[in-house]
């Protein structure tokens, strides 16, 4: 077998494996037959087989409860008789449309230029250090040994841009300036 067919096989058996059971669950919510379940998760393997890589998804079961929920969209549509039931406990499987209303896209495009706004006005090495753990992922460690500092300032520096950005995102509209924050601090001090 292949490295990437093994890494797929790891990631499944870590990341989409131990959701099965939810999984089930939620099939069984929408009155399926034991059968039909079956075949439903068998499907969602054998897609999950096929992918060429998993980089592109960063939640495993997220994706697992969707591609099952598409398997049975589809099978519905293939079906000459349609259940009524199935159709109206579609919603029970806990997973909304594929794409986000306008306002809903708006809104999300919207926050997340604040967050980079928040994320370019941190301090130097706070942004620094955020971007590398938050947005890059590295881990702790690997964070340190690249800025040559210990993992104590990445972890304090972390949870620093961490808790700037959550008071600004609270905030909302109020214009967010961690220096001023600093000058304010200083002058608390005096």
């Amino acid at each position: 077998m292949g490295d990437v067919r093994q890494e797929i096989v790891a990631w499944v058996g870590g990341h989409v494996l131990p959701h099965e059971g939810a999984v089930r669950g939620l099939l069984r919510r929408a009155r399926l037959a034991d059968d039909e379940i079956d075949d439903i998760v068998q499907e969602a393997y054998c897609r999950l087989a096929a992918l060429d890589s998993t980089d592109h998804i960063a939640d495993g079961r997220g994706y697992f409860v969707m591609t099952a929920r598409n398997i049975l969209l589809e099978n519905i549509r293939r079906s000459r008789i349609v259940r009524i039931d199935a159709v109206a406990d579609l919603d029970r499987l806990g997973v909304v449309e594929d794409s986000p209303s306008p306002e809903a896209a708006t809104n999300d495009r919207r926050r997340l230029e604040q967050v980079g706004r928040l994320i370019q006005e941190l301090p130097d090495r706070c942004r620094q250090v955020f971007i590398l753990r938050r947005v890059q992922g590295l881990s702790q460690r690997e964070a340190a040994k690249r800025m040559g500092v210990t993992e104590n300032v990445i972890e304090a520096q972390t949870a620093r841009g961490l808790k700037l950005i959550l008071k600004a995102v609270a905030e909302d509209d109020q214009p967010f300036r961690p220096s001023e924050q600093g000058e304010r601090n200083a002058a608390k001090r005096k």
